[in-house]
């Protein structure tokens, strides 16, 4: 008799089996085997022309443009602070408003200038009455000394005391001038045409000279200017044209670069260079009517230094740069490229012009570049539909079959259900190189243009 034991020794092996085919199963069944047919990985086959971008090589203007970063500046930004101490008694401006130079902003109580100027005004008269009194007494003494009543040094000392009393109303007058001048700060004006910022304190408050914030802050805005700084290079190029007398345009555009703000003018070129960043400060003005710039506003800045005339451009999408050097792919009249190395000069962002390299009327790629080489077969861009937006060849003049789209065979065209028809009738037979060889009741294909 055999024995349990006995028994699971045997069938150990066979459950073990049982678990690696099991294993083998499932492995199968989530892991297939890799598809090894060729998938559209939808770039065009070997061999077949690339659907490129075309632009024709251009004459005419190039603005030569600087473009820096600037930082919107006021002509003048006055901190309005008061000249005398007192109890603020009115606030007569509206925060944010515009202000003329003069006008009315606050008003400091006057009531202790004006006793001020009254006891002045009392000095003065008490001091003018010495005064006359003195001269009465000199007058007497002149004629004493001539009849020699008196001694001279009398007649001196009543001089002496005459010119005293003159230059004590000297000073009392000093002193009614300064009251008047007190009464004078106790109505605060603006000093600049304007707007007025937030108010640094209310009515009611006493006000002193040392103030820090003062009452208000008034912002010139129109005019207003904009400093930025230009690279040490760029130097000679704008100073040739300021000391010509020419007037340098200036564009302002919002952080992105992307909207205009402004239209200006160069104003002024500071006097050294920033050691440090090699660069100099520049100032252009702006009418700023529309109030489209606002004080410490980052902006960014062209200024036009010069334009070159009758130059030869392309679109900056055109250049290329590798181990040739700086070139493009200007296309031959084949649709084949070839790798044209250039000289480029100067840009708007835009357009480049081409010093040398190029001639007027050459087509050069300006899409695609990154599937072509030197002596690829293109295909022009054209407008077939069903094309998802690729761009492909334009009808030929002669007649004769242009490259089919989406990976089609020459001849053919790709239907809406990925079916291919005749290139000239939906139905109709085809011989080896896709020519029509009867007539059929299939739909006409459509056209390219």
């Amino acid at each position: 008799m055999v024995s349990k034991s006995t028994r699971r020794s045997r069938l150990r092996p066979l459950l073990w089996l049982l678990l690696v085919a099991a294993i083998v199963a499932a492995g199968i069944r989530y892991f297939p085997w890799p598809d090894t047919q060729p998938k559209n990985s939808g770039r065009p086959p070997a061999g077949a022309p690339v659907p490129v971008g075309v632009a024709a090589v251009e004459k005419g203007n190039m603005p030569v443009t600087l473009s820096q970063l600037g930082t919107v500046t006021p002509l003048a930004m006055v901190t309005v602070k008061t000249q005398i101490s007192g109890y603020l008694m009115q606030v007569a401006f509206k925060e944010g408003q515009m202000v003329n130079k003069g006008d009315f902003l606050a008003q400091i109580d006057p009531r202790p200038y004006q006793v001020a100027l009254a006891q002045a005004e009392g000095q003065l008269a008490k001091d003018q009455a010495l005064l006359k009194n003195a001269q009465l007494d000199l007058v007497r003494y002149n004629t004493l000394v001539a009849q020699n009543s008196v001694a001279k040094q009398t007649r001196d000392t009543q001089e002496s005391l005459v010119g005293q009393n003159q230059a004590t109303i000297k000073s009392d007058q000093a002193q009614i001038d300064a009251q008047k001048l007190n009464l004078t700060y106790c109505r605060i004006i603006s000093p600049v045409t304007g707007r007025v910022g937030l108010r640094q304190v209310d009515a009611g408050n006493y006000v002193q000279t040392s103030d820090p914030n003062g009452i208000v802050v008034v912002t010139q805005l129109q005019p207003i200017s904009v400093i930025f700084t230009l690279p040490e290079d760029n130097l000679p190029e704008v100073m040739k044209r300021v000391r010509a007398g020419a007037t340098l345009p200036v564009t302002a555009f919002d952080r992105t670069g992307a909207n205009e703000i402004a239209k200006g003018k160069l104003d002024t070129v500071d006097n050294q260079i920033d050691p440090t960043t090699g660069t100099v400060r520049i100032k252009a003005i702006f009418d700023n009517n529309d109030e489209a710039l606002f004080p410490n506003q980052f902006v960014n800045i062209r200024l036009l230094a010069d334009t070159v005339k009758d130059a030869i451009v392309v679109p900056v999408a055109a250049i290329q740069r590798g181990q040739p050097g700086t070139f493009v792919y200007r296309v031959k009249p084949d649709d084949t490229v070839e790798i044209r190395v250039v000289e480029t000069g100067a840009t708007d962002g835009e357009k480049i012009a081409v010093v040398k390299g190029l001639a007027i009327g050459d087509d050069v790629v300006i899409d695609g570049t990154d599937r072509l080489r030197d002596g690829a077969k293109i295909r022009r861009p054209g407008g077939a539909p069903g094309n998802s937006g690729r761009p492909v060849a334009a009808a030929p003049p002669d007649g004769s079959t242009p490259a089919a789209p989406n990976g089609a065979a020459p001849g053919q065209r790709r239907g809406p259900a990925g079916a291919q028809g005749s290139g000239a009738q939906g139905g109709g037979p085809q011989g080896a190189n896709g020519e029509r060889r009867g007539g059929g009741a299939g739909r006409p294909a459509q056209s390219n243009q």
